[in-house]
């Protein structure tokens, strides 16, 4: 357990000691393909799960700017528990558009429960009496091997077009199937979510469509009125954060041991001080313009009732700055030369986090320009606001 007790805004404080246990745990995360129970605890602990659950079950009804900085604190020293920290947290939020039924008997027990999802509609649905019978399998589903809930999407037949649907199913109804062997973010656990012809009330089932237009269930809460794509990139983006900070750190260690004693040279030579000088000037500047970005985009998403103009322009800045966070750290990384790709060596493990985070789909760029640029271009007043 942590040291303190948990508080409206104790979640930043807490993240420093998620942040310890994580560094010690991050090698055993890596060669176990999943997250030490020890560092799944210390999250829980810490308030991650319970951040967005409605005051009315015990949670915060919390805020976006506090979790992104949370989640990129952890993210310094293992980007993996920083992924499961900032998609927990956002699985509560998702949580509470369910009907009040439904919500009531997630949240049973209490606010920490661990709930896992999967936002592709992979699944099917067939409606039955009182409900729903569920079936699908749903890959990358990250820490599921730690849930107690499952949130899943699951196209739904209606009657008419089929809906895309969320469904809570409890961690009895589902087994997991060991597929995760990613080259990155290999402490997430990611694996495979099988269920197989399961019955699921109707109250616990909502249209995306709701949760697209930030229509929650029983809280006023304006965590609860954010439009998903107003907050989504904020969940991916801030462990790519931590993750650049942290091989910022590794590599500025690293190369000022590496040159300590080194002979002076003259010009501008590969491995030369003023070549190491160039390298953590641009990249820290890019980081932290990059997390200046971000902090913008957890600001709007903490209004609440976010414009279509502002939820285009967070998206965009989410996908943006998480390019020029992979620039960043691909810089340190090549700065780093042969022995910086040690696999004892901090800096290729947030190298290599970085880069697969980055390609989730919420982060590509083409399609957050495509939408941003669309807003731009139609005709109707673009006034973003600052």
């Amino acid at each position: 357990m942590l040291d303190h007790p948990l508080t409206q805004d104790s979640l930043t404080t807490a993240a420093e000691e998620v942040a310890a246990v994580a560094a010690r745990c991050a090698d055993s995360a890596e060669a176990n393909r999943r997250l030490d129970p020890d560092v799944v605890r210390a999250v829980l602990d810490a308030g991650f799960a319970r951040h967005f659950v409605p005051a009315a079950w015990q949670g915060r009804d919390g805020d976006f700017l506090d979790l992104t900085r949370a989640v990129a604190a952890v993210g310094e020293t293992c980007a993996s528990t920083a992924w499961f920290a900032s998609l927990t947290a956002s699985l509560g939020r998702m949580a509470a558009f369910l009907p009040v039924e439904g919500q009531a008997e997630l949240w049973s027990e209490g606010p920490d429960t661990l709930i896992v999802g999967a936002l592709m509609p992979i699944g099917r649905a067939e409606p039955v009496d009182g409900g729903w019978r569920l079936s699908g399998t749903w890959s990358f589903v990250s820490a599921v091997d730690f849930s107690d809930w499952a949130l899943v999407c699951a196209m739904a037949a209606t009657g008419g077009a089929p809906e895309a649907r969320f469904f809570a199913v409890p961690r009895a109804a589902y087994r997991i199937e060991d597929t995760w062997h990613s080259v990155g973010m290999r402490g997430t656990g990611s694996n495979t979510l099988v269920l197989a012809d399961v019955f699921v009330p109707a109250t616990r089932s909502f249209s995306r469509d709701r949760l697209a237009a930030g229509r929650s269930v029983g809280s006023a809460a304006p965590c609860h009125a954010t439009p998903l794509r107003a907050a989504n990139g904020l969940s991916f983006a801030a462990p790519v954060l931590g993750a650049a900070r942290g091989a910022l750190a590794a590599w500025t260690g690293y190369v000022r041991e590496k040159t300590r004693n080194a002979p002076a040279r003259t010009g501008v030579a590969a491995g030369s001080p003023q070549t190491h000088e160039l390298t953590l000037t641009r990249a820290s500047a890019e980081i932290e313009a990059a997390q200046l970005l971000l902090e913008r985009a957890a600001g709007v998403a903490d209004r609440g009732a976010v414009p279509p103009d502002l939820v285009a322009r967070n998206t965009r800045d989410c996908a943006f700055a998480v390019d020029v966070l992979v620039t960043a750290v691909n810089r340190l990384f090549r700065a780093a030369g042969t022995s910086g790709q040690s696999s004892t060596n901090a800096i290729q493990r947030f190298w290599r986090d970085a880069n697969a985070a980055s390609s989730h789909i919420v982060l590509q760029f083409e399609p957050a320009a495509a939408a941003y640029a669309g807003r731009l271009l139609a005709d109707h007043d673009t006034s973003e606001g600052k």
